[in-house]
């Protein structure tokens, strides 16, 4: 675990930041180096489109923890699992996919 400024960052936590060029970034923490206070972060969304996909270092201080949402709809899980399913985490893509069937099963009892 490592700190920023504003919250305990640890791996597969999600952040937003500005990276050492300058880019915006969107990604998850993949690993930390609490001594140095970098990490590597793999990055989703970026305004440049060469990072995206690519694991860059970044330092504790560039970033921020992002919060932690409810998901609410059908539409916001099928958006999760596409981002499981692109990022390759097999847990969250279980869990979502198994949320998403109990809210079918709920509607389908409902008809």
């Amino acid at each position: 675990m490592m700190t920023n400024n504003s919250s305990i960052l640890k791996t597969g936590d999600w952040i937003k930041g500005k990276s050492m060029d300058g880019e915006l970034i969107l990604g998850y923490i993949d690993s930390l180096d609490i001594l140095d206070g970098i990490m590597k972060v793999t990055v989703i969304i970026s305004d440049n489109k060469v990072t995206v996909g690519k694991t860059i270092h970044m330092l504790s201080k560039q970033v921020k923890k992002m919060p932690v949402s409810k998901v609410t709809n059908k539409e916001q899980i099928r958006f999760l699992i596409d981002l499981a399913l692109s990022t390759g985490d097999e847990e969250w893509f279980i869990e979502l996919s198994s949320e998403l069937n109990s809210m079918r099963q709920l509607l389908n009892g409902v008809k």
